[in-house]
Formats: C-alpha cells, sequence, structure tokens
C-alpha cells in the first residue's frame, strides 16, 4: 500500500486507478488509503459542473480540459453516470467526449456510477476526490449526472459551482424557481448561438436579482459559449480563477472545506452506524410493528423507537 500511494502522489495513472477502485468497491484497505494521502490533499482547486440532461455537460467539461491544459495545469476529471434502478449497471458514457485527452499523461479522467445515491453525485465521491488532489491534480472537474431542481449535493463538495443552462430548457418562471439554480457561483449559458439564448441570460439576470446579497459577497457571473466549437471557455477559466481569488481572500474557501469535511465525517459515521446496526427488516419485531401500525394500533414513531431499542439490545 505506501508503494501504491507513493506511485499515485508520482501521477501514475494506474496507481490512481487502483486506489480509486479501492474506493468504490468499499476495501478493508480503505482507511489505511485515506491515513496516507490525507496530508498530501487540499491543494485542488475543486470545480462541479452540473445541470440537466442535454446541456452539455461532458461536452463542456472537454473544452474545459483543453483550456486548462494550455495553462499548464494538470487536470483530473470525475464523471458521475446514472446506475440503472433495474439492472443497476451504469453505461459510463461521459468519457466518450472526452477522447481528446486520453493520451495526455497531464489529465486523469475516470467515469463513477451513481450507483442509486441521489444528489447527482456517488456516494464514493468525495474519498476518489482525495485522491486525485493528493495525486498532484491542480483542477479537478467534478460533472455531476444530468440533475433536476432539487439535487444540488455538488455544492457542498466543490470550491466552485458551474451551473450549465442552454435554450430551450425552460421559461422565466423556471429560472426563477428554487433549487440547482440557486447554488450556482458561475452560470454558463451553452449552446448560445441557438434562438434563445438572449432570453435565457436575461431570465437569469432577473433570477440573480432577487437574490439577497451581503457586502462583499460574490455575486455569480453569466457567460455564454458554445462549448462543441470551443467559444466562450477561456471566460469561463477567468471567471473561475476570480471566484477562487475571492474564495482565498475572503476566507470562504477554509469555511467550505471545513463544511465539506464535517459532511464526509457525518456520512461516514452514519454508513458505520447502519453497518452495525444490520438489516432491520430481517429483524423479528419488524413484521409484528408493522402491523400494528397499519392497524392503527402504533404510530411509527413509536414503533421505531421499540424496534430501535430491541436492535440496540441485540
Amino acid at each position: 500500500m505506501p508503494d501504491l500511494v507513493t506511485r499515485a502522489r508520482e501521477g501514475d495513472a494506474r496507481a490512481v486507478a487502483r486506489l480509486i477502485s479501492l474506493v468504490e468497491d468499499g476495501s478493508p484497505l480503505l482507511r489505511e488509503v485515506m491515513t496516507a494521502l490525507a496530508p498530501h490533499a487540499g491543494h485542488a482547486h475543486v470545480v462541479g459542473i452540473t445541470g440537466s440532461p442535454g446541456v452539455g455537460k461532458s461536452t463542456s467539461t472537454n473544452a474545459l480540459v483543453t483550456e486548462l491544459r494550455r495553462a499548464g495545469r494538470r487536470v483530473g476529471v470525475l464523471a458521475v453516470d446514472p446506475s440503472s434502478p433495474f439492472s443497476g449497471g451504469a453505461l459510463l458514457g461521459d468519457r466518450v467526449r472526452m477522447q481528446d485527452h486520453a493520451l495526455d499523461p497531464g489529465v486523469y479522467i475516470r467515469s463513477m456510477a451513481s450507483r442509486g445515491h441521489l444528489g447527482g453525485l456517488a456516494w464514493t465521491t468525495p474519498q476518489a476526490l482525495r485522491v486525485l488532489d493528493a495525486a498532484g491534480c491542480d483542477v479537478i472537474l467534478i460533472e455531476t449526472v444530468g440533475v433536476g431542481q432539487s439535487e444540488v449535493e455538488i455544492a457542498g463538495l466543490a470550491d466552485t459551482t458551474l451551473v450549465l443552462l442552454a435554450p430551450g430548457m425552460g421559461d422565466g418562471i423556471q429560472a426563477a424557481k428554487a433549487g440547482i439554480l440557486e447554488i450556482g457561483d458561475l452560470y454558463v449559458v451553452n449552446k448560445a448561438d441557438r434562438d434563445g439564448a438572449d432570453q435565457v441570460r436575461r431570465d437569469l439576470r432577473s433570477m440573480l436579482a432577487l437574490a439577497e446579497r451581503r457586502e462583499g459577497a460574490w455575486r455569480p457571473p453569466i457567460v455564454a459559449t458554445i462549448a462543441a466549437q470551443s467559444q466562450g471557455l477561456d471566460q469561463v477559466v477567468a471567471e473561475v480563477d476570480r471566484h477562487f481569488s475571492w474564495l482565498t481572500e475572503s476566507g470562504e474557501l477554509a469555511r467550505r472545506r471545513t463544511r465539506r469535511a464535517r459532511d464526509e465525517i457525518e456520512a461516514i459515521a452514519l454508513t458505520a452506524l447502519r453497518a452495525q446496526w444490520g438489516d432491520v427488516h430481517g429483524h423479528s419485531e419488524l413484521d409484528a410493528l408493522a402491523e400494528a401500525v397499519a392497524s392503527g394500533e402504533s404510530d411509527p414513531y413509536t414503533a421505531a423507537d421499540v424496534l430501535l431499542f430491541s436492535v440496540r439490545d441485540d
């Protein structure tokens, strides 16, 4: 394991792949891996890229990698694909659009299946992120599953969150709704050569004008791009860098990363508790408690308390 970690820190793609596989498989060696990586993480700028299906997330990610590599930065990409609720499998097709960088040693691309985890990410994304961070990536791009209005988990994981939109994806009322359109540090109107792009920008400006912000707070910019033609991506990178500078100078970067670590610790602890608790569906008292609730003899809160104490005693 120490040799594997050393090779990953030197940029060995095979070692990085092996470590992320240990993360995804929930290996017993995972604690040892995270202990070894912890002193070397915390340097990369984590950029989340999210938006509805069809707005061009993968194409935009590919174009962003090109711009970042032009600036000489090492880039890691975590592309999360949805898992089938029926077979459990995933196509892992996001990286198909990133073949331009397949042979670039300064780019590491990894597709991850969501494995039923909601929020647009995979459950293991935070640990995979730490692997790429410790492996020396300057910027890590996290491309979420095509998400809906309430799937905003990426905002808690990224330093900078890019929300992609495109013409034809909704009207002004859609833009004013709470949820995904409130988490952006930067809004990117992709496919800006299509009819309706100017209206999308106007709707966004109106939505952002409604938000209350304290003095000195970050005001999210709006950038128009045509990712398929690599137009406007230089401005996106400039705004991402400007946001990172603001995060550092304002102290918000430290606050966000502390909040991220807290959420990760909580998730790991709750998972461990569930594992210790066991499969409640197989517990002998559950059926009887369910029948009592269904018949009105008990309520679900009382039944849950009974089950909790029963399992604890076991």
